[in-house]
């Protein structure tokens, strides 16, 4: 039955579903109002809105914002919040809004009153305390990384207008001066931002500037808008973002809880592998990156990890040791882009730049096996990580004696900065980085999984869906966001390789000798890209090519590229469109791959509908969901398309599942549609799980669940299906009369899985009469 965490409000409303949009310039607030209808009739219960307060000039994503007071009137404004809220309360829904405590974007100082203010006046700005600056580390200044090789020298001190201007930046001149040196800010080499800036930023990103929401004052300030769609009723709950970055998360919820009266809160958290939640915040879970893992895994083959595990280490000349790579690139980031956090925490803890604590304090977050611990919560993950730590280097020993009691005790400032810097160092250097230096089975390297873990049983899915019904039945459930590596649909595809190694390895070796790249293991993370996005543009592959590469930075960065191999990459990505070999190996694949990927995705997607917590459908992925890495995963969506497929789907038809690649997805829609509706409508039937296990000689192909007279069978490892059949296979049921609401077909005592699965990969069965 549902329970929750100690710190959760089960009394709140709760979505049944939510339906993601991305709101920006192209697809306003307006548009969203307009689509709302399509929405409903679709069976989402809420819908689901990217960032909405003003942001920096042309932002297509709304995280980098500028002013906490307004809604971006590049997004619809205030009257474009107004008409979604009072078009969903006409259709009975709710409204769920991603909000960004952490930073505020400072690229065009201008657009942001409280950073002008702070360049202008210092640390007697009156925003001065709303931003994390350490004003002693910069002799009473704040370090601005804009300038490149020309240097001052091309800064434009114009005394009329009361600015500087380097090429496009602007900066404010303090009242009477007329040179850089008096001015509370330092322009400096951007290349210093490694190591000398004393501002906290999101991550590495020198634009975005951290926010001090644990000063309640700044949490006023900064929620003032947000504080606003919840007195005025426009708004029904919110998505935290990057809640990791705060001082203390849990007095950020707490006072969020306050603000909103309770209503329905998540949080954008990453848990590793058999991380819990901290039960007592004021969330009802997180955004869902942890089960879209477990949904991947159980859909992948376990026979596939041996052979596609050492292909992948014939490719690298040897072995791959998953955490010691992460190690590693942990510990780049700690040394080379964080540096400059990792200094601060050194400052904090009283050892200025002693070189000492400096390697120390990188090493200890090189080792810290999760993102971040909340003191007292986590303290063993610490403790942990300073074992690991003195194991590796026993050298520093006394200096980790020494820094240990002050880490761990949350009342040291160093402490609470520590764990801001952690989190974003695995960050860094494992979702940024490390994921794009693994191959074996892309579908795997996903946010928040750990590509050493390969699969999931049937047993250990059930086991880990009870779990989470007890726990946090209203967690959302995600397969696609605007930040996963890969569309669910891309990775349903990649995961048929593990059903199929030899062929791709023998594929991958043809692919490899004809377009040949100086890193094999790289091509096998780029072929896998191709193949799973095919068809796509060539214009998106070479984008995602580029991304991939730099991102991996060891053959080439962002910072530093090497044309020679970026453009035997980009020949690789041609080859594909322009070698009729390279298209006959291609198209061969397809063959093979495409149905398979075909009943993953479908199979992937009733599952994560229908399992414990609620839903998310990302925009647009109710047809089939291809997108690679941002900013390919936020394209506008045809919404017209959906709503012709929508409109016969509710005209009784239903649409045929093909094998061909230009298959658009419509059965994809009708089984998103029913299960969507289903839970909107009956939300009694979704209020307890039960595992059903098929019966006979095909058994493990079937993955099956009871919610409490709604009950999901969906089909895994279908090339492996495909070669024998279901046989005599059944599906034994519960007590009473099911109907299959995407047939129409009625059973009882038992479903013979040849019949029950003929036309989809999956049935969806309701109770008759409960």
């Amino acid at each position: 039955m549902t329970s929750g965490p100690p710190g959760y409000d089960r009394a709140m409303r709760v979505p049944s579903s939510t339906y993601r949009l991305q709101v920006n310039a192209r697809f306003t607030l307006h548009d969203a109002a307009a689509a709302l209808g399509y929405l409903h009739d679709l069976g989402a219960d809420w819908v689901y809105l990217s960032p909405l307060l003003k942001a920096e000039p042309g932002s297509d994503h709304g995280y980098d914002v500028v002013d906490h007071a307004i809604i971006d009137p590049d997004r619809g404004g205030a009257d474009g919040l107004a008409a979604v809220s009072a078009e969903a309360k006409r259709l009975g829904m709710g409204v769920l809004v991603d909000i960004v405590p952490n930073h505020m974007g400072i690229a065009t100082p201008r657009e942001n009153a409280w950073w002008w203010d702070v360049l202008l006046h210092g640390p007697s700005s009156d925003r001065a305390d709303a931003f994390d600056i350490d004003w002693d580390a910069g002799g009473g200044r704040v370090r601005i990384p804009v300038l490149g090789d020309d240097g001052t020298a091309a800064v434009e001190v114009d005394t009329g207008e009361g600015v500087a201007r380097y090429h496009d930046h602007v900066f404010p001149l303090a009242d009477g001066t007329d040179d850089l040196e008096k001015q509370h800010y330092e322009l400096v080499d951007w290349r210093r931002a490694d190591n000398d800036l004393n501002y906290r930023r999101f991550f590495a990103v020198n634009t975005l500037a951290g926010v001090r929401v644990e000063d309640r004052p700044v949490f006023d300030a900064s929620h003032v808008e947000i504080r606003r769609w919840f007195d005025d009723g426009l708004v029904d709950g919110l998505r935290v973002d990057h809640p990791d970055g705060l001082r203390d998360p849990a007095a950020y919820l707490d006072d969020l809880r306050g603000l909103t009266g309770g209503a329905y809160v998540l949080v954008e958290k990453i848990l590793e592998p058999g991380e819990d939640l901290v039960a007592t915040w004021a969330t009802a879970g997180t955004t869902g990156y942890d089960v879209l893992g477990a949904i991947d895994r159980v859909l992948t083959a376990p026979a596939g990890q041996q052979p596609l595990t050492a292909l992948e280490t014939r490719l690298r000349g040897a072995a791959l040791d998953w955490h010691e790579l992460i190690h590693d690139t942990k510990r780049a980031v700690a040394d080379g882009i964080l540096g400059s956090e990792v200094r601060r925490v050194a400052r904090e803890a009283g050892a200025g730049d002693d070189p000492s604590v400096l390697d120390a304090l990188a090493e200890l977050t090189a080792c810290f096996p999760v993102y971040r611990s909340y003191l007292p919560d986590g303290r063993a993950y610490l403790g942990a990580a300073f074992s690991d730590a003195r194991r590796r280097r026993p050298e520093l020993v006394p200096t980790y004696d020494v820094l240990e009691p002050v880490l761990t005790d949350p009342a040291q400032p160093a402490a609470l900065r520590f764990q801001q810097t952690s989190g974003a160092v695995m960050a860094k250097g494992v979702e940024d980085c490390a994921f794009y230096r693994t191959s074996r089975l892309t579908s795997l390297t996903e946010v928040g999984g750990d590509p050493g873990e390969w699969s999931l049983s049937v047993e250990e899915f059930h086991a880990a869906m009870a779990a989470r019904q007890r726990e946090r039945p209203d967690a959302m459930t995600t397969t696609s966001t605007h930040d996963t590596k890969r569309g669910e649909d891309v990775r349903a595809r990649i995961a048929v390789l593990a059903e199929v190694p030899q062929l791709w390895t023998d594929a991958l070796e043809t692919l490899l000798s004809l377009a040949p790249v100086p890193d094999p293991s790289f091509g096998n993370l780029l072929w896998q890209a191709i193949l799973g996005a095919w068809p796509a543009s060539r214009e998106r592959l070479h984008a995602y090519a580029e991304k991939a590469m730099r991102e991996a930075g060891d053959r080439t960065s962002w910072t530093a590229p090497k044309p020679a191999y970026e453009n035997a990459v980009h020949a690789a990505v041609d080859a594909a469109f322009r070698s009729p070999a390279v298209k006959a190996v291609l198209d061969d694949l397809l063959e093979h791959v495409v149905a398979p990927g075909w009943s993953n995705g479908i199979s992937a997607k009733l599952v994560a509908l229908t399992m414990p917590g609620v839903p998310d459908v990302y925009q647009g992925s109710e047809l089939w969901e291809q997108s690679l890495v941002d900013p390919d995963n936020r394209r506008r969506v045809d919404y017209a398309v959906r709503r012709e497929v929508l409109a016969r789907v509710l005209a009784g038809d239903r649409p045929v599942l093909t094998s061909r690649l230009d298959d658009r997805g419509d059965a994809k829609l009708l089984v998103t549609q029913a299960a969507l509706t289903l839970r909107r409508n009956l939300p009694h039937r979704f209020t307890t799980y039960r595992p059903v296990h098929a019966r006979g000689e095909a058994a493990a192909h079937a993955l099956a669940f009871d919610r409490g007279g709604v009950l999901t069978v969906a089909t895994r490892l279908p090339v492996g299906l495909a070669a024998r059949g279901w046989g005599q296979t059944v599906l034994p049921l519960p007590d009473g009369t099911w109907a299959d609401l995407l047939t129409g077909r009625e059973y009882a005592g038992e479903a013979p899985l040849h019949e029950l699965l003929a036309d989809y990969p999956v049935g969806l069965l309701i109770r008759e009469g409960a």
